[in-house]
């Protein structure tokens, strides 16, 4: 399980955070703080409790990235989702310089905080690195994680990614020539990008048999296997 401290001054942000946590397979809340010297007093006093900060940013007794420098200054080994409302560019350019994996800009509902998760879960899975020598493959997720990019191939743009994506995850199972019929993109270009989210582990890919002919290769995007949601 994934221990995740989650870090607001505002109580019902909290018990909301709290509730989506619970939903997602793989996290556990191992900690609550409502505000920045609780978070470094939580991490300081219990440095092996948590994988996970969901950090929010502006708190009456301090700011998330004075949290994340000093989270860094002692070498603490844990990640960062900064979650808030804040929207201004410095404050984004120092969060990544600080090595946050996202930055979520409230309000948002719940299947963009899952979508985000899961992505975070990929990683951490693609980066186990454990004793001995890393391949290049975990070497590259790692510094994924590390920087909080999720790093595209050439010739891929961040928004065509986000189309097929949404694309995917509300209509269902879709096939390349299927997604670029109602993308009114290339199957070529659409095959690559959903290439792209199986690389990553948020999409799966398997075969379709229909009446006759060679199968289709169907993509699904991963859900959350609660029947709930």
């Amino acid at each position: 399980m994934i221990r995740t401290l989650i870090v607001d001054d505002d109580a019902l942000t909290l018990e909301l955070h709290r509730d989506y946590v619970a939903r997602l397979e793989g996290f556990t809340v191992t900690g609550e703080c409502a505000g920045a010297r609780a978070a470094m007093t939580a991490v300081v006093e219990r440095p092996d409790a948590f994988d996970l900060v969901l950090l929010d940013i502006t708190m009456p007794d301090g700011s998330g990235i004075d949290v994340l420098r000093a989270l860094r200054s002692r070498s603490a080994a844990l990640d960062v989702i900064a979650i808030t409302g804040v929207r201004d560019a410095d404050a984004v350019r120092q969060m990544a310089a600080l090595g946050v994996f996202q930055y979520l800009v409230k309000p948002f509902p719940f299947a963009v905080f899952r979508e985000r998760m899961e992505l975070y879960r990929a990683h951490r899975e693609q980066a186990g690195v454990t004793d001995g020598e890393a391949t290049q493959a975990e070497i590259d997720a790692l510094l994924s994680r590390t920087t909080g990019a999720i790093t595209l191939p050439k010739g891929l743009s961040s928004d065509s990614l986000d189309r097929v994506s949404a694309e995917l995850r509300s209509v269902g199972p879709l096939s390349a020539r299927e997604a670029s019929e109602r993308l009114g993109m290339s199957r070529v270009a659409v095959r690559r990008y959903l290439e792209h989210l199986v690389a990553e582990g948020v999409v799966t890919r398997g075969a379709r048999y229909g009446t006759g002919g060679r199968p289709e290769t169907e993509y699904t995007w991963k859900r959350n296997p609660d029947p709930r949601f």
